[in-house]
């Protein structure tokens, strides 16, 4: 490391060990209410930016400019996502009023058939809208995109195809595919039909049978052969290594079967939820702020760049993990979460009003090996991080 990075990284360090000293001091609703504010804030920031953009969705913020995208891009329903839960909590009409706005540069996404994404995309846009206001033409959306997304099931191997870039892999599915499995759930619940949550169901027991390690720490890529049926490849995309833990994947895994026990009430998903939280929380490479670097196994730790996503997703899924599981590690689940709420809350995390192009929270790691979104606000840590903080505030407040 240079004279410049060593300073630039003692100079961080420093400032985490302040921002960690001042945020225990803090009252927990105190920090959720400031850290909701403030989340206000930017939201209504971006969203007044972005409104005149035809088909806008904002992305991330480098280099003093925002990258935006459109429907098509995985990442597009999560600021509306944002909009709802913040209208939620609120009631303020500004927040109904963009969400709708957003929400409907989303719609196009639900003739998409080559994408497995079409959950992030369309149940964190339209899912959240339907929740929340009971709109039948939100619901007609996403049963169109469950249709959709139906297209790339394989019921031969028992799973649902993400990519289709890479001839290498036969049948790729990545872990992240997990987080689409809540909408096949959800249209079981809205209609009586069994197949779509049969179909989550078959999805989630193949990915558990071929994707994890015997630490429950899990692959990113696992591709299948289409005449064996039987995994030829477990690989990594956007993580240090095929053999390392990459720190979102371990939140995607995490997530989903937390998603997938609250969905079927089936304990076998509660178990898996359980195996990977533990791996999380007492891998050795977590830092006591319990923020996670971008893998778990990368090479330059402590050195390491943290993943603001990351952590998000993972407060958000072990906050719905303590309410869930009986044990007594729920208690370890809620502390871990806490601790990572308060981290995300602190300065070193949490962007200035009117700062990070309207985004809320900074340093997040899009894709390392790519060298792309790199140290960077993320419109999904956004996402699960609002998500996150009112899954507290509840908790707190029943």
């Amino acid at each position: 490391m240079n004279h410049l990075a060593r300073t630039v990284y003692f100079a961080i360090a420093f400032l985490l060990t302040i921002a960690s000293n001042a945020q225990h001091t803090e009252p927990l609703e105190q920090l959720l209410d400031r850290t909701i504010q403030r989340a206000c804030k930017q939201a209504k920031i971006m969203a007044q930016n972005l409104e005149k953009q035809k088909e806008a969705l904002p992305r991330t913020f480098e280099n003093g400019k925002i990258t935006t995208c459109r429907y098509n891009n995985w990442v597009s329903g999560f600021f509306p996502g944002v909009l709802w839960m913040l209208y939620e909590e609120t009631r303020q009409e500004e927040f109904l009023h963009y969400a709708k706005l957003y929400t409907a540069r989303v719609e196009p996404a639900k003739q998409m058939k080559s994408t497995h994404d079409l959950g992030f995309m369309l149940y964190c846009s339209y899912g959240n809208g339907f929740r929340i206001t009971n709109n039948a033409q939100y619901f007609k959306v996403i049963q169109e995109g469950t249709e959709s997304l139906l297209t790339r099931w394989n019921p031969k191997l028992g799973v649902m195809r993400s990519w289709d870039f890479n001839k290498e892999w036969q049948f790729p599915v990545i872990i992240d595919n997990m987080m689409n499995l809540e909408m096949l759930c959800f249209m079981t619940e809205q209609t009586g039909l069994p197949i779509y949550r049969e179909i989550a169901e078959k999805h989630a027991n193949t990915t558990i049978k071929n994707h994890f390690r015997p630490d429950y720490s899990t692959y990113h890529v696992v591709s299948y052969d289409t005449i064996s049926l039987k995994p030829h490849a477990k690989h990594t995309a956007q993580g240090h290594a095929h053999s390392s833990a990459w720190a979102r994947g371990q939140a995607w895994g995490l997530y989903g079967y937390t998603m997938m026990y609250r969905m079927t009430h089936k304990k076998t998903y509660l178990q898996q939820a359980r195996r990977i939280a533990q791996y999380i929380t007492e891998h050795n490479n977590l830092p006591s702020d319990k923020i996670p670097y971008w893998d778990f196994n990368a090479p330059d730790i402590p050195h390491s760049l943290r993943d603001a996503s990351a952590g998000a997703i993972m407060a958000s899924a072990l906050l719905e993990l303590s309410q869930l599981d009986k044990s007594r590690k729920a208690k370890l689940w809620r502390n871990v979460a806490i601790e990572q709420i308060r981290t995300l809350s602190s300065e070193a995390y949490l962007a200035k009003e009117a700062e990070n192009g309207g985004f809320i929270l900074k340093h997040g790691v899009g894709h390392k090996p790519n060298n792309t979104e790199i140290d960077v606000p993320l419109t999904y840590a956004d996402y699960y991080f609002i998500e996150a903080l009112l899954r507290l505030k509840k908790i707190l407040e029943d």
